[in-house]
């Protein structure tokens, strides 16, 4: 699927689900998640080569991991909608005994999840590995990471960083998503990032920045640049500039999304501003 309005209207179905999912159990993490509705959006239906009849040593096929993994939600909705899972199983959302826990985990077999996520800072260590595992297998495809801006401030991050410049792990390509919110305020408050680009440059990263993080065609643009860049004997590093809370108007341009589900008279404005364009579940 590469039509922009496709992807467009398979956006504004994963927004749907999002406030959806969160707001019938009155917990999870909508900011994030819509912010990066785009992002997996573009990445499952126009950019990776994979398969849904799902074997977790994904062999011959392009891997992603969520590190971020609070952002649960939208990862669950593009999973399903992209065919893995059965759709309806949405609404199992962070209840009790089901597969679609608040983090992904793996030990309840959901198809699409390769690893436990949310323990922050430990998804790039874990995508070097696979990165480096299709390496010594003669695997031609990449890997594909998502992290958090406020992640950056776990130390194991720039451990990973370091080692996957050191061992040329070109066969990846890690996505910031910087959106400058974190749980407790902008990551200017809590722990200025400094200049990203320069600090992946001096690791050894080429570094791409997609300033329209929310535009499907210029995150389309941007992923087709960093794959064109992989096997360069660097790792690649997308900076996308993303808005938390982006497609509903009371949830962006504030952290206060992050962890909050909406109220009932919320959820129908959302809707309202999000009408349906694939079916509900």
């Amino acid at each position: 699927m590469s039509n922009t309005q496709q992807l467009q209207d398979f956006v504004q179905q994963v927004r749907r689900d999002i406030v959806r999912m969160v707001h019938a159990v009155q917990s999870g993490h909508p900011g994030g998640s819509l912010g990066c509705a785009e992002f997996l959006t573009v990445l499952y239906q126009d950019v990776m080569d994979y398969s849904t009849n799902f074997k977790m040593d994904g062999k011959n096929e392009d891997l992603f991991f969520l590190s971020n993994g609070h952002i649960s939600p939208v990862y669950y909705s593009v999973l399903a909608r992209s065919g893995f899972f059965p759709v309806k199983e949405l609404a199992t959302f962070r209840k009790i005994g089901t597969r679609l826990q608040g983090h992904p985990t793996t030990h309840e077999g959901l198809p699409g999840i390769r690893i436990a996520s949310g323990s922050l800072g430990q998804g790039m260590s874990v995508a070097i590995g696979a990165a480096q595992a299709k390496k010594l297998n003669g695997d031609n495809k990449l890997i594909y990471s998502l992290h958090g801006d406020g992640e950056l401030e776990e130390g194991q991050i720039w451990e990973a960083v370091m080692y996957a410049a050191g061992k040329n792990v070109d066969n990846f390509i890690a996505t910031i998503d910087y959106n400058h919110q974190q749980i407790d305020g902008s990551t200017d408050d809590v722990m200025p990032l400094g200049d990203l680009r320069a600090k992946f440059e001096a690791f050894g990263w080429i570094v791409l920045e997609v300033k329209k993080g929310n535009d499907v065609e210029s995150i389309k643009n941007g992923l087709a640049e960093a794959k064109s860049l992989t096997g360069n004997g660097k790792p690649v590093c997308v900076l996308l500039y993303t808005e938390m809370g982006n497609g509903i108007d009371f949830m962006m341009h504030t952290h206060a999304w992050h962890g909050k589900p909406p109220s009932d008279a919320q959820l129908e404005d959302a809707l309202s501003q999000n009408p349906e364009t694939l079916g509900d579940y």
